[in-house]
Parts: C-alpha cells; sequence; structure tokens
C-alpha cells in the first residue's frame, strides 16, 4: 500500500494518533487533522518514525468550508484512498432532561455531523478513481445504553446508520464504507468519562471502571493499538468484500 494516501482526522492523541501511526507503517502517506495543527507534532513523528510520509492539516470538522480545504490541502501527498473519520467529542454525562440543547448539538455536530462532511467532501474522488475505503469510528455505545450519555449514543448510532447507507450508495462504484466500534479505550478520555458515571450514579471510580470492564470476557479495556488495527484492515486490500459493516473492538463486551 506504499503508493496510498491516507487522511485521519483528529489524529492529535489517542486512537486517531494511533491510526495515523498504524497506517503509516502500513505504508501509506498519512494527512493528519486537528483543529490546531500545532498539536500534531508527536503523531507527525510518529508516522515518519515508520518510514512514511506525514503531512499537518488544521480542520474542524463541524465546519463545511474547514473539511472542504482540508480534503483539498490532502492531496498534497498524492489522490487520497483512505479516510478514516476519527474526530470525536465525548460529550455530556447528564439525565437527558438536563442537558442543554447547545451541549446536545455540539455533540451531534462534532461526532455525527463531522463524519457527514468529512466523508462528503472526499466522496467525488473517490467515485472517480473507482476504489477507496471510508472508516469512520464510532462506538459500542452506539449499539449499548450508557448511563447519562445520550447525545454521544445516538451521534454514534447515527454513524453506523450513516455508514450502512453510504456502503450501498458506493458499492457500484467500488467504494467501501465501515466502521469500527470501540469499547472503553485505555487513556485520559476513558478515566474522565468514569470520572463522570462515578458523579451521575453515585458510585465509585473503581466501581464505574469494574461496570466496563466486568461485561468483558477478556476482562480488560481496549489499547487505542487494537483499534487502529482494525482500523488499518479496513483500508488494505485484505479487507476487499467488506463494507457497510460495524466492526467491534470492544474485549467482547458487544457481539453483535
Amino acid at each position: 500500500m506504499s503508493s496510498r494516501v491516507a487522511v485521519v482526522t483528529g489524529a492529535n492523541r489517542g486512537i486517531g494518533r494511533a491510526i495515523a501511526a498504524a497506517l503509516g507503517a502500513a505504508g501509506f502517506a498519512v494527512a493528519v487533522t486537528a483543529r490546531d495543527p500545532t498539536t500534531l507534532a508527536d503523531t507527525v513523528a510518529d508516522v515518519e518514525a515508520t518510514g512514511a510520509t506525514a503531512l499537518a492539516l488544521a480542520c474542524d470538522v463541524r465546519d463545511e468550508d474547514s473539511v472542504a480545504a482540508m480534503a483539498v490541502a490532502a492531496t498534497e501527498l498524492g489522490a487520497v484512498h483512505t479516510v478514516v473519520a476519527n474526530a470525536g467529542v465525548a460529550g455530556p454525562t447528564a439525565p437527558l432532561h438536563e442537558i442543554p440543547l447547545a451541549a446536545w448539538r455540539d455533540c451531534l455536530a462534532t461526532d455525527l455531523d463531522g463524519v457527514f462532511l468529512t466523508f462528503r467532501a472526499f466522496t467525488p474522488a473517490l467515485i472517480a478513481a473507482g476504489e477507496g475505503s471510508l472508516v469512520a469510528v464510532s462506538s459500542m455505545t452506539g449499539k449499548r445504553p450508557l448511563h447519562g450519555r445520550t447525545p454521544y449514543a445516538a451521534a454514534k448510532m447515527g454513524v453506523i446508520g450513516l455508514v450502512r447507507t453510504l456502503a450501498l450508495e458506493l458499492g457500484p462504484h467500488g467504494v467501501r464504507v465501515n466502521a469500527v466500534c470501540p469499547g472503553a479505550v485505555a487513556g485520559p478520555r476513558i478515566d474522565d468519562v468514569i470520572a463522570q458515571q462515578a458523579a451521575a450514579r453515585g458510585i465509585s471510580a473503581a466501581a464505574a471502571l469494574a461496570a466496563f470492564t466486568s461485561a468483558s470476557p477478556l476482562g480488560r479495556l481496549v489499547e487505542a493499538a487494537e483499534v487502529a488495527a482494525a482500523c488499518t484492515y479496513l483500508a488494505s486490500d485484505a479487507a476487499a468484500a467488506i463494507t457497510g459493516e460495524d466492526l467491534n473492538v470492544t474485549a467482547g463486551v458487544v457481539m453483535y
């Protein structure tokens, strides 16, 4: 895949940073994006350490013009083959009736509208090329309830619906569309979610963590590198017959 170009949004930390490095190791040149491109230095270094080329770009996935400009800038690396729509926010943790409309809209604007805008910006070129892979990072929370997380759950379920429908639309053009649904991924973000879960449910942080790990047959959280491996697989020719799927990487917490 050394002649291919990938784009990863929200690549400045966590899962996005791991995805960018994994794609670089697989031979892709990688355009990595964040709202503030100065936060991408470590990701660029990770990609370049694999021997691949990296390009840091500014992109606010909530903004149509910003996404369009990023899509043009990414072609500096060549024709884009793979797009991983990873940018997202955790959103609020609260009962539905206590969530302000602005907080609801911000979560959906980033986690759902951002996928729509990102994929839409690259779709015409992929159709013209007759090949490509679009991968959206959804979540197991799009498939199973999580206390106080209605905006996030709605957005991530929406991503699954978007992926399945777009796969139907783009299949005749040779373009595959899939989602990866991570479980609780070890790192600062899940630490924040666990703290918010504990506060919202009136339980200890240890009990909130156990609610995630005890549901896993493997008894553990997921590593960012494991999510990255799934995204890299879906970008590869080894996944040539896979489209319209939502692949769980949940340590067995979700099995459907």
